[in-house]
């Protein structure tokens, strides 16, 4: 062997050893810092359980609820859901849904859209008449219309007679609304795997408490206050039904939902078509809501699905994306066989992290208040932590901005039905005083326990009387600002949430 083929022989040697000798290094940092995330988190894991937290799935996981005392037990509600699931499958034998209250049928430019009481704007029933009447007398509505009178009647006659259409599905939801407790029929033992499974069912509550919600409304303008109230309720309980979900999606169409509630009872208190008891009445359903308390219970729902989300993308070392919102389209696997169990781990300790110092102490339901500052700051930190990016961070840095936004609108909506109740309060008292009073002290104890106070800063609401005869109530908002009540738009006409003031004000006269 000459020189050359012993040089050559020797620099492949010595090669060979220092890329064995990297590949070992390299394991054994990868060993090491897979065993520092495990003790990490572990350690983390200890001491969260040891001050109450819980991170194992089964305690976010509903209790298992017999089916005569279930409201997604009943059998019209079960086949509902067995209908929407089947709509994305086109080989699935067809299933007759008796609760598809479907509003919206024909040209879509001809769908009118109610009232809304952050805007002053009552529902105006004409619209709603001229749109049933008209679909009803088209082509597609001749065999797929709503019933219609010859002749036009009152707007309210006319748009109850077309609801009538759903009024035996609306019958089995009342008679549903009986059972005490709500258990939706999905794998809560599988987290988010199982999320697609969730998503009909909030489609299917969304499109029933519209035509409730329609309903009512119609039935206020008949003058048919009681009906209106026991519709009014079935809303609200149909938005409870989600309240224990430990999805933070369940919560968003929740919250949604009890948007649309308040409407009704916003007209209804404008036309002064609710009596000193049925106002009692609409007090009471909303004094139950807790929004801040289900801020907190969809966090660590949130939290806990997570983490098991990351333990299992860290045992089978795959990551399920699911494209579509039915939980019938493609699922796409990847996988993630050479990813080190540390990434997973410090994953799930950042995440775990963040929803402590960050998300949780945002709301206080005890005080009946957010953090603002806390919610500002804690934006900052954030923003500062993962300026410089890092593989054990990147899954928390994905999901922060999202979730903790959502503070705002369990804010607003706590809010809204703070003001709706005083709203109640104060049209029973001017039931019996004629008129509205001078400051919101005067409606208690009579007719209110205690008045929230407003949400974001802890202090009293403010109220003041207007010269059209009746009152403006409103909370500092989002820029923690008394800006007097005023209300600020966005460019698309909506009100935007994080300018001006949060009000309740009847509609002029």
């Amino acid at each position: 062997m000459n020189d050359k083929s012993k040089w050559y022989w020797h620099l492949l040697r010595w090669g060979l050893i220092a890329l064995a000798g990297l590949i070992t290094l390299a394991a054994v940092l990868i060993t090491e810092e897979d065993w520092r995330g495990k003790h990490d988190w572990s350690a983390y894991r200890q001491a969260a359980e040891a001050r109450g937290e819980h991170l194992d799935l089964t305690w976010v996981v509903p209790p298992a609820v017999p089916d005569d005392r279930n409201f997604f037990a009943t059998p019209a509600l079960a086949t509902a859901l067995r209908a929407e699931r089947q709509k994305s499958n086109s080989n699935a034998t067809p299933v007759v849904n008796q609760l598809d209250l479907d509003l919206w049928r024909g040209d879509s430019s001809l769908w009118p859209t109610n009232g809304n009481w952050q805007m002053r704007t009552l529902t105006d029933l004409k619209s709603w008449q001229n749109y049933f009447r008209g679909y009803s007398q088209s082509p597609a509505g001749r065999t797929n219309g709503f019933p219609f009178s010859p002749e036009p009647q009152t707007p309210a006659a006319d748009v109850l007679l077309a609801l009538n259409l759903f009024d035996p599905a609306i019958a089995e939801l009342h008679q549903a609304s009986q059972r005490p407790q709500a258990r939706l029929p999905m794998a809560y033992e599988q987290g988010l795997e199982d999320i697609g499974n969730l998503l009909p069912w909030l489609a299917i509550e969304k499109r029933w408490m519209q035509v409730i919600e329609l309903r009512t409304l119609a039935e206020l303008q008949a003058g048919r206050s009681q009906p209106a109230l026991d519709d009014e309720k079935l809303s609200l309980h149909l938005a409870d039904t989600l309240r224990d979900q430990p999805f933070l999606i369940s919560h968003l169409v929740r919250l949604a939902m009890m948007s649309l509630a308040l409407q009704s009872v916003y007209e209804g208190i404008a036309a002064h078509q609710w009596n000193d008891a049925q106002l009692a009445g609409l007090d009471a359903s909303l004094a139950s809501e807790d929004f801040l308390g289900d801020f907190q219970r969809a966090m660590r729902g949130e939290r806990t699905c997570g983490v098991y989300y990351y333990e299992t993308m860290r045992l089978t070392r795959q990551v399920k994306l699911e494209l579509g919102t039915t939980g019938n389209e493609l699922v796409v696997t990847n996988s993630l066989f050479w990813t080190p169990s540390a990434f997973f781990y410090q994953n799930e300790l950042a995440a775990a992290r963040m929803y402590d110092q960050f998300i949780l102490p945002l709301a206080d339901p005890a005080k009946h208040t957010i953090s603002l500052p806390r919610y500002r700051a804690g934006q900052d930190d954030f923003q500062r932590a993962t300026n410089h990016f890092s593989p054990y961070s990147v899954l928390s840095a994905m999901t922060f901005p999202s979730v903790a936004k959502s503070i705002q609108k369990f804010a607003l909506t706590q809010a809204h039905v703070d003001f709706a109740r005083l709203a109640c309060a104060l049209e029973r008292y001017r039931l019996v005083h004629g008129d509205y009073p001078e400051n919101l002290e005067a409606i208690t104890p009579q007719f209110i326990a205690t008045l929230p106070p407003d949400i974001i800063d802890g202090q009293p609401l403010h109220y003041r009387r207007t010269s059209e005869g009746g009152y403006i109530l409103y909370s500092v908002g989002w820029n923690e600002t008394d800006d007097g009540g005023t209300t600020i738009l966005t460019k698309a006409g909506r009100i935007d949430p994080e300018k001006g003031d949060w009000v309740w004000q009847l509609p002029p006269k």
